[in-house]
């Protein structure tokens, strides 16, 4: 899809068809009217219609910003996908109200969206023109085309992160993941370094070791970093990078190995930060951490009962092989507060836990933290963004379930009452007194992947994370 924007009055434009905004059908000439009342077209819903007579294409949209504005044009972009044409414009001003350019972007984009490499009949992409036509707008253009880019940078690592996803297992595992942070380091003037399972063991990391160690494929600790003149503070990214999830020995079943694909979800919303940063001109320094690993079965295979020491010494039992998430974050938590001083905000992101889903749904991501300011920062990056977050709390009841007879603490609790939170919990045991405040444990398992579209989500990865890290650096600023 292109996009791009034009001073020409909208009639000049040329285009195969022009997108109009339906907000009260009354306000239409008599005829549109008629028109739109036969075909009982509602403006309290996404209705659009297709006037080939006119080439107008109506879209029903009562509140034109925000999440409304987004969910309508995906609901138009997606029917004019299956029009034969090339080219669509539309009015920046509708109804007497501008609209605004990120959302717009993020409809379109979004919404166009669809992951078809591997069909056998796949045919070639279709080519789509969007005009945006701002004759009308208040907005000085060079404001506009600075808007139109940083959408157009934040929705390409957005499907960047869903196609990496969407990727099956054996065409994507650690190492490919390694050589995608390399390509988006060199495409950003980032650093980068990619440690193997040598560096794991000379360094302590055992859990995340263990958890990749009945694998072919060789684990890979990632850390891409940004850093601009003068920033103005240190975050922390740590994403989970399970390329694939079996279970280990303690095996998922057939359906529930299915999908599993998605496990490296959190690191790959790690990497679609990193690939936007510089594009959008970000003030602060940004280090991004994923632990890229795939969890298999076999005679190396690590097994319940076995006690792992983590990197900070903190010995763990091992009760159950497929809570191996939470493992591999703990050794990457401790190896981003060794290495990285002076941290201003730390969080993490990962398909943790079924139990998220059984809370939140599949649209909205648990949030677990200590400091409810910050909470309430990620609020606010979950209001700006679109992207919804459940805050999870943490008590003092719960940490004793992850007590251990053997060890200092268990990796999975014998009981399923509050699963994602003692998830949680886990990793805290992970995060230095000096930064509990600083730290937040998001967990996308819900809304990284979906098997049935929803909003402007198809099937598959969402690129759950981007959006929300993103508003969050930018509301820093404000």
């Amino acid at each position: 899809m292109n996009i791009k924007l034009s001073l020409k009055n909208i009639n000049k434009i040329k285009s195969d068809i022009e997108l109009v905004f339906v907000k009260n059908i009354k306000k239409l000439s008599k005829v549109e009217q008629k028109l739109l009342n036969k075909l009982s077209f509602s403006t309290k819903a996404f209705d659009t219609y297709f006037d080939a007579n006119t080439n107008k294409f109506y879209l029903a949209c009562e509140k034109q910003k925000n999440e409304d504005l987004k969910l309508a044009v995906c609901s138009a972009i997606r029917a004019i996908k299956k029009l034969n044409i090339k080219s669509v414009k539309l009015s920046l001003v509708q109804n007497d109200k501008e609209l605004k350019i990120q959302d717009l972007v993020e409809g379109l984009e979004l919404g166009f969206y669809e992951f078809s490499r591997y069909k056998s009949d796949e045919k070639k992409k279709k080519e789509l023109q969007i005009i945006l036509c701002a004759k009308n707008s208040n907005v000085a253009i060079a404001n506009l085309e600075k808007e139109l880019h940083n959408a157009r940078s934040i929705t390409s690592s957005v499907n960047m992160v869903r196609n990496i996803v969407n990727t099956p297992p054996e065409d994507y595992y650690p190492e490919v993941m390694a050589e995608d942070a390399l390509m988006i380091a060199k495409n950003n003037d980032l650093q980068c370094l990619v440690h193997g399972e040598e560096y794991l063991l000379e360094n302590g990391m055992n859990a995340m070791f263990n958890v990749g160690r009945a694998s072919r494929h060789e684990s890979k600790l990632i850390h891409l970093t940004y850093k601009p003149k003068e920033p103005k503070g240190k975050i922390v990214l740590v994403g989970k990078g399970l390329t694939y999830d079996s279970g280990g020995l303690s095996l998922k079943s057939g359906a529930g190995m299915v999908s599993m694909k998605c496990d490296k979800s959190g690191g790959s919303a790690v990497l679609g930060v990193m690939n936007t940063l510089k594009d959008l001109g970000c003030e602060y320094e940004v280090h991004g951490i994923v632990g890229a690993v795939e969890n298999m079965i076999g005679g190396d295979a690590y097994k319940p009962d076995d006690v792992l020491k983590a990197k900070n010494g903190k010995t763990i039992e091992v009760r159950n092989t497929d809570a191996e998430g939470r493992l591999v974050l703990a050794d990457c938590l401790c190896y981003a507060q060794d290495e990285i001083e002076n941290i201003d905000y730390i969080f993490d992101y990962a398909t943790l836990t079924g139990a998220c889903i059984v809370a939140l749904g599949n649209q909205t991501i648990g949030t677990m933290g200590h400091s409810d300011k910050l909470k309430a920062k990620m609020q606010k990056a979950s209001n700006t963004s679109g992207e919804l977050i459940g805050l999870l709390p943490f008590n003092r009841y719960l940490p004793p379930m992850l007590k251990s007879g053997i060890a200092d603490i268990v990796n999975s609790t014998t009981s399923r009452a509050a699963g994602a939170i003692t998830a949680g919990l886990f990793l805290d045991n992970f995060v230095k007194k000096e930064n509990k405040k600083k730290w937040l444990h998001l967990d996308i398992a819900g809304a990284a992947y979906s098997e049935s579209p929803w909003g402007y989500n198809s099937f598959g990865g969402t690129g759950a994370g981007v959006r929300l890290t993103l508003d969050f650096i930018k509301n820093l600023n404000k």
